[in-house]
């Protein structure tokens, strides 16, 4: 299985062109603040047949503030995805250890982003050139949590319009481990001439299968206890 930025031309090119963008969008005054992944989940993988999760960016310009209501009506396959951001305390370059990446991470909270899948889900270039359908994020509390052990006290909890959806016990079952995540986004940068630096946050996958948003969905709050509490609504 393929899947490195190092030798899958699909995400050579890819990331190519979502830099691309990443620059038209810096040039239009958007200020990073962090990175995502995507299609981490192993189905996911499988299908793709990448060995890691896909990078994307995140801009200032996606952030909603905790409960904000958003309007889907023009969106062409809108997705909620319940996730744990990752803030990053200090730089992290390619190769770190693991005991390097957990000592990086500054704090973890509950976050939930916002895709619309308006292409195609099986081409891996088209899908980071596009920076992985990323379309909003809103983040609630972050505390500084020692990984990985600290993660086995945490629970989760998703209400979506006011029905319980399932949440693995293990946090990591559905995006794979945190620390991992952290390397493989600094490594895949590092590809392309970037950084993973100190102030970023990235947004490590969703703890549920994608939450594909309909009419009827008006609210979503994902919980990571104890640490806190975000939330969503939406609108036709």
């Amino acid at each position: 299985m393929t899947g490195t930025a190092s030798d899958d031309p699909r995400i050579q090119a890819g990331m190519r062109r979502q830099f691309a963008l990443f620059d038209e969008r810096k040039q239009s005054g958007a200020r990073r603040i962090g990175w995502k992944v995507g299609f981490g989940a192993p189905a996911a993988k499988e299908k793709l047949k990448i060995g890691a999760p896909l990078v994307g960016f995140l801009l200032d310009r996606a952030i909603l503030p905790d409960g904000a209501s958003v309007s889907l009506a023009s969106w062409t396959k809108p997705a909620a995805e319940p996730e744990i951001a990752v803030e990053i305390g200090r730089d992290v370059p390619a190769g770190v250890s693991e005991q390097d990446a957990a000592q990086s991470i500054a704090a973890i909270g509950p976050a939930i982003e916002l895709a619309d899948i308006d292409g195609p889900i099986d081409d891996v270039e088209q899908i980071l050139a596009g920076d992985i359908f990323q379309r909003h994020v809103l983040f609630g509390p972050r505390r500084a949590v020692a990984l990985p052990g600290g993660l086995t006290a945490l629970t989760g909890e998703v209400i979506r319009s006011g029905q319980s959806v399932p949440v693995p016990a293990d946090l990591e079952a559905n995006t794979g481990r945190l620390l991992d995540i952290v390397r493989q986004v600094a490594a895949t940068l590092a590809a392309f001439g970037e950084v993973l630096r100190a102030g970023d946050v990235v947004i490590a996958g969703s703890v549920t299968p994608p939450l594909f948003l309909g009419a009827d969905d008006r609210t979503l709050s994902w919980e990571l206890a104890p640490i806190g509490k975000v939330s969503v609504n939406f609108a036709g």
